[in-house]
């Protein structure tokens, strides 16, 4: 097991968060979802103990099938899930049902998936308008949201809360009325994408940053860059990326239903100052995983809007 997989950073709530982890994202056919059962597994077996899900993935089942499986005991394991935007205005409800999808007693930390709110349909997480731009709620806002989660974290039912997509600009926003500063801020981050200012804010707050997408694909892994640099260390690029992340002390949770690239992806080097700079080097403000559709908007809502101009 790689000594990375034991490797901590410490939140605000004093709790540690290892600081590998493995995403469980797939596309939305059931039967990929299910097939999450097995290569969780794989993970947990490999030394894995912090999982990623969401209520949207439709992996919450699976991810707890395999903790289940895997036979570890729950405190050593750090499980974090999402609320989805088209439940915020049902937030008790949801992390009940989170809860239930999961079979567990409580999740390590529960953060609000997205800034803004999707209207709710029971048979449609992503209910569309005519036009084909996603439905929003615009009766409510995320400070609304917030207390709500508040309130879900004084339950007992997840031990740390905190934010997937936010920005400076809606976190700003957000402190207005919060009585909890959030734990945890979830966002696209690659060398593609560095985020240094909202890294350097969070740090600033006191919040621990994951990297969803950390890889950035095979378009950064495919860089030249980052290939001639994977070259001199004798690794992945995905390695040397992953490298890069953990270096400035950003939480990582890359996806892999591989087993060997599950056991490579916790292989963390430790890469010169050097070749640091060079990889800082090439940032292009492009979000990869996130990025504006057909109407210049992400998921509903304008750049702007979102604070990611």
């Amino acid at each position: 097991m790689s000594e990375w997989l034991t490797k901590t950073l410490t939140l605000n709530t004093g709790a540690q968060i290892p600081i590998v982890g493995l995403g469980v994202f797939v596309s939305r056919d059931p039967v990929e979802q299910a097939k999450a059962t097995s290569w969780v597994l794989t993970a947990l077996q490999a030394g894995y103990r912090h999982i990623d899900t969401a209520w949207i993935y439709g992996t919450e089942k699976p991810v707890g099938e395999a903790i289940k499986a895997s036979g570890i005991p729950r405190e050593e394991l750090f499980v974090t899930t999402k609320l989805p935007w088209n439940h915020t205005k049902r937030v008790q409800w949801s992390i009940d049902q989170s809860l239930k999808n999961a079979g567990l007693d409580y999740f390590d930390l529960y953060l609000v998936h997205w800034p803004h709110s999707v209207a709710y349909d029971e048979n449609e997480s992503r209910p569309r308008n005519p036009d084909g731009q996603i439905k929003l709620d615009e009766t409510g806002n995320f400070n609304d949201t917030w207390a709500e989660m508040e309130k879900v974290l004084a339950s007992g039912k997840v031990k740390a809360i905190g934010l997937s997509n936010f920005s400076i600009k809606t976190m700003e926003e957000l402190f207005k009325t919060a009585k909890v500063m959030p734990a945890m801020l979830q966002v696209e981050i690659h060398p593609y994408l560095a985020q240094d200012e909202l890294l350097a804010y969070c740090k600033e707050k006191g919040i621990a940053v994951t990297a969803y997408a950390p890889t950035g694909y095979a378009i950064v892994r495919e860089d030249p860059t980052v290939g001639e640099i994977a070259t001199h260390y004798g690794a992945t690029p995905t390695q040397v990326i992953l490298s890069w992340h953990v270096g400035r002390g950003v939480v990582v949770i890359p996806k892999s239903a591989d087993a060997g690239r599950q056991k490579e992806n916790c292989q963390i080097l430790n890469l010169s100052e050097v070749d640091v700079q060079i990889i800082n080097g090439l940032e292009r403000n492009q979000r990869i995983c996130n990025k504006p559709d057909e109407f210049g908007n992400v998921s509903g809502w304008s750049m702007e809007r979102l604070g990611w101009m």
